[in-house]
């Protein structure tokens, strides 16, 4: 395959929308409307384009086969020549927010709102729902009716454990890194893609479950239906703190040992106080903190493939970068031992055992039934949700891994060449790449700015048929340092996870650069994924710009025992670092009761 030179033509996949060919779909004619809820989790930053293109050429539709193993979406909807249901739109990844909607107007007493907010977020921001004389379907709804009493009925995920099995056998047989050639090390990070894509529809199906246990739950405790009914009905969030075993709060308990034995220890906390700047050497280099290291590499064998941006092979992860999970346990150290997620998240398993007993006394007789198989279904699925996550994760990891360790070798190979050039090559590059990187050099320099650029900008929580024009986002937000919000402001969110507390707002917008966070503080994000799930540990409660009742932080949050708000629109733009708020995860609420006085310079 001869070189193409970009000005002639762009590589599969990638598009001009306005800062040169970059990763970008088509949207859906039938489903218009995209959301970055949910997806700015999993994602959170643009994708490179190997892996973008990895997925796309090798990985099939997950999504399209999930939607239509429901039944709830007919198969000339799903077979549209588009990504209808997830896709890239400028370098970012977005979820279909219309699929959602029409089976919600297909699923009897089901409202938009209630579609919304479980998992993709109710922030008011999304275009409404242009009715469509297809949306309603008699048959879809009958299947989708039949597939949904079958999920609540079901007492276990053998999919689930099929896949763990799975991933764990395929793990076991790929060949050593330095053992492998370089056609080994891409064989396997391509060859894992089909494994991924069925393995991702068995999370999507888990997921979507858990959105009809919750329904189901609503419904049968009367949280949906009239204003005055929902005010006397228990909040479904009440009965679903404390589970334990939820894979996405594991990595905070073992960073809490760690932080505990930095704070028992006076030469590993001088390390600590010393910076954080070339802290794992250090470490390493003193054999009198050779325990601490071992537990650390113990943790690092365990939730390696783990941190920010996780699912994105082109993105450094725990393993990788040993500084990300040390800069976490810096912040642990500082933590009170009431702060101790065994002893959070016990509190929280009995303040849901009450409320479980109570809910359930409420509901009426005949309908006890219906809201154990909805709490089984829901609590079964929110475990289940999160063990394939990691699952996925860790699979993703070892191709992560074997692409690192391939572009190494290029880079070693040809000079001028970087380890980290061969995720801005496409599939259908790769081979002319690998052979002669040069001539790339000027392509893969153009592609790497224009991420850079994207990077800096907010894109568009949610759009409709078209992305708007880049030209129009908004760089990304800054922490609000003039104090210019009056005290009684009330921001209005989404109750995550119930309790009211106050405390200091700490911005933080990178998990890996959390300043001074720790006790006493309120941790306001623009979102979370795992990677933040230690910074939970030490504060008070978390609020977030975006999210739904079903995001990792609220999941987090309930294990944890913590209040917390999503959906809390401007939450890290207009809160000044520093104000003392009131944070009720119940009523969803921010409420502003001291600003900090701006320092005249």
């Amino acid at each position: 395959m001869g070189l193409r030179a970009p000005a002639e033509v762009v590589a599969e996949g990638l598009v001009d929308f306005g800062l040169g060919p970059y990763v970008h779909g088509t949207p859906s004619r039938r489903f218009p409307v995209y959301t970055r809820g949910n997806a700015g989790e999993v994602y959170p930053q643009p994708v490179f384009p190997l892996t973008a293109a990895m997925a796309r050429g090798l990985a099939g539709d997950p999504a399209r086969d999930f939607f239509r193993s429901t039944g709830m979406v007919t198969a000339v909807e799903c077979d549209e020549d588009a990504d209808v249901f997830m896709g890239v739109f400028g370098g970012y990844t977005y979820l279909n927010l219309s699929v959602t909607r029409v089976v919600a107007i297909r699923t009897p007493g089901m409202s938009l709102a209630d579609a919304d907010a479980p998992f993709l977020g109710s922030e008011g921001r999304a275009p409404v729902h242009c009715p469509d004389r297809r949306d309603r379907n008699i048959a879809a709804t009958l299947r989708g009716l039949r597939y949904g009493w079958r999920i609540l009925g079901a007492t276990s995920l053998p999919e689930l454990d099929d896949a763990v099995v799975e991933i764990a056998t395929w793990r076991d047989g790929l060949p050593p890194l330095e053992e492998s050639s370089d056609d080994q090390l891409l064989d396997a990070a391509t060859g894992m893609l089909a494994m991924i894509s069925r393995i991702f529809a068995v999370h999507l199906a888990i997921t979507g479950g858990t959105g009809i246990g919750l329904d189901a739950l609503r419904r049968v405790t009367g949280h949906q239906g009239t204003a005055r009914r929902r005010s006397r009905a228990p909040d479904p969030m009440s009965l679903l703190g404390g589970l334990g075993a939820v894979d996405s709060a594991d990595p905070a308990a073992d960073l809490w040992d760690l932080g505990r034995l930095v704070r028992s220890d006076n030469g590993l906390g001088t390390h600590f106080d010393a910076g954080l700047a070339d802290l794992n050497a250090r470490l390493r280099a003193d054999a009198a903190a050779s325990s601490f290291v071992a537990a650390f590499d113990r943790f690092l064998g365990r939730h390696g493939a783990r941190g920010p941006n996780e699912w994105e092979m082109g993105c450094d992860v725990w393993e990788t970068a040993p500084e990300l999970p040390l800069a976490l346990v810096d912040r642990m150290r500082h933590a009170d031992e009431d702060h101790s997620p065994e002893i959070r998240g016990g509190r929280r398993t009995a303040e849901r055992e009450v409320a479980v007993a109570e809910a359930r006394r409420r509901v009426r007789f005949h309908e006890r039934w219906l809201f154990d198989r909805a709490l089984r279904c829901t609590m079964l699925r929110t475990r289940g949700r999160e063990r394939c996550k990691t699952i996925l994760v860790e699979a993703i990891h070892e191709g992560r891994l074997r692409l690192l360790e391939l572009g190494r070798r290029i880079a070693e190979r040809h000079p001028g060449a970087l380890p980290d050039d061969l995720w801005y090559v496409t599939l259908d590059e790769v081979d002319d790449y690998r052979r002669r990187p040069g001539p790339f050099a000027a392509l893969v320099s153009e592609r790497r700015a224009i991420r850079n650029r994207l990077l800096n900008l907010e894109p568009p929580f949610a759009f409709s048929d078209e992305l708007p024009d880049v030209g129009t986002w908004e760089r990304r937000n800054r922490p609000n340092t003039s104090g210019e919000i009056p005290v009684g402001t009330v921001l209005q969110g989404i109750g995550g996870s119930p309790g009211r507390v106050r405390g200091r707002v700490r911005i933080v917008v990178d998990p890996s650069n959390p300043g001074d966070l720790g006790s006493g503080d309120v941790l306001v994000a623009p979102l979370t994924d795992p990677a933040w799930t230690p910074l939970f540990v030490p504060v008070e409660a978390v609020v977030v710009d975006v999210g739904g009742q079903m995001s990792h932080a609220v999941i987090v949050s309930r294990e944890l025992g913590l209040p917390c708000v999503v959906a809390a629109t401007g939450a890290t733009a207009n809160l000044p670092d520093g104000a003392l708020v009131e944070v009720d995860g119940s009523a969803g609420t921010v409420t502003v009761l001291e600003v900090p006085v701006p320092v005249n310079r």
